[in-house]
């Protein structure tokens, strides 16, 4: 199979996957994003780099953004918004992060496989993702991609999506977002 072909194949699986999506759970991410006072950002892996990616784009609309586990991050509390990527959502590092976030009255939001997993079951926000979790040899059945690839694309796509709408929210460009990008590179 050529490379444009194998290309061709993910294409098909990532449009297969976006026609699971639930509208109604993107915008409960964009309004619960838009009402807190400070959002954190956290995953294990390649879906911690999506996550990463998403709070620099959210810091690109102005919004008081951090990755939880860097050295500038500040401390949580009411009425923040901590956002979590998992694929399993049993992510052994994550769950200790809910529970304390739950601890200090933050809101919960994660974007997972599985709704009845235990942070799905701790969030107040699930945005579920289409897919199927990796079985013990670290293949997807519903992807012919490596591990948790479709996963980590889709989340990165998901996240992209709902940057769209909180700048239609905000009436804001992308050309007014540069405004916020870095300038010391």
């Amino acid at each position: 199979m050529s490379n444009s072909s194998k290309l061709a194949v993910v294409l098909d699986e990532l449009n297969r996957a976006a026609e699971q999506l639930a509208g109604e759970q993107l915008e409960q991410l964009a309004e619960a994003i838009g009402s807190a006072g400070r959002v954190f950002v956290a995953g294990a892996g390649r879906s911690g780099l999506m996550m990463r990616a998403f709070a620099m784009r959210l810091m690109h609309l102005g919004l008081d953004v951090y990755v939880v586990g860097e050295t500038v991050t500040r401390s949580l509390s009411k009425g923040d918004l901590l956002l979590i990527g998992s694929g399993s959502g049993e992510t052994k590092s994550l769950v200790p992060m809910v529970q304390k976030a739950r601890s200090l009255e933050a809101r919960v939001g994660v974007l997972t496989l599985s709704e009845a997993s235990t942070i799905g079951r701790l969030a107040d926000i699930v945005v579920k993702l289409p897919g199927a979790p990796k079985d013990q040899d670290g293949e997807d059945a519903s992807t012919v991609q490596p591990m948790g690839s479709l996963f980590e694309q889709m989340l990165l796509l998901v996240c992209d999506a709902v940057i769209l709408r909180l700048m239609d929210k905000q009436e804001l460009t992308g050309k007014a977002m540069y405004g916020n990008h870095a300038n010391l590179e």
